[in-house]
């Protein structure tokens, strides 16, 4: 009997249990900082320009020389404008929400793309990631070993590990069941300090013409 062209998807389900964390000889593994070399150099850079004018500012006018025109420009339009003035309003909108984005840099982890791993020594120093990408790649070529599967996609996320599977041939629950089996010895066998839900969607090759 001819399998149904569509895909057939199944339950989210945990891969297999999550391995104890660290090998039970260190502690918690948690998410690697990026340096954000950029922000951090764009903000140095922005800061000190701005202190330098306003400190040539300052001091030109304490040796009684004409301040500069920016500044007796911005006076005169704060002095003249309400508070409630278009203009204002924006740039302390956009005042504002350059705030939230300099806190939000500066709470957050970063490197998204860094999967840690367990830590399996009680060194501070040593630790390990994984890129998302070479996991899916090791999964991606997990899955190809199940016989009936045509073709593998994988993307892995921080919670998340979803495969799409083409099988042109055998039963597709079979089929299923052995890409879950070996998806998860995949999963665990990577090491990850938290191993991602497995979600496994499953179809036949379209047809031609």
């Amino acid at each position: 009997m001819t399998e149904p062209a569509e895909e057939a998807e199944g339950p989210d389900r945990p891969a297999s249990p999550a391995p104890p964390r660290g090998g039970g000889v260190t502690g918690r593994s948690g998410r690697f900082w990026s340096r954000r070399r950029v922000p951090a150099a764009l903000l140095a850079a922005g800061v000190t320009g701005a202190a330098g004018l306003l400190l040539y500012d300052v001091a030109a006018v304490r040796t009684e020389h004409a301040g500069m025109h920016w500044r007796r420009w911005l006076t005169d339009q704060l002095d003249r404008r309400p508070l409630d003035d278009g203009w204002l309003l924006v740039g302390a909108a956009l005042a504002v929400l350059l705030g939230l984005v300099l806190i939000v840099l500066a709470v957050t982890p970063g490197l998204r793309t860094i999967l840690p791993m367990r830590r399996d020594t009680d060194r501070a120093d040593v630790r390990a990631g994984l890129d998302r990408e070479a996991a899916a790649l090791v999964l991606r070529d997990r899955g190809m070993e199940v016989s009936g599967v045509q073709s593998v996609r994988v993307r892995v996320r921080r919670s998340r590990a979803t495969v799409r599977v083409v099988s042109h041939f055998r039963d597709l629950h079979d089929v299923r069941r052995d890409v879950h089996a070996v998806m998860g010895d995949g999963i665990r066998e990577l090491g990850l300090a938290r191993p991602p839900t497995l979600s496994v969607h499953l179809r036949r090759p379209a047809k031609k013409g």
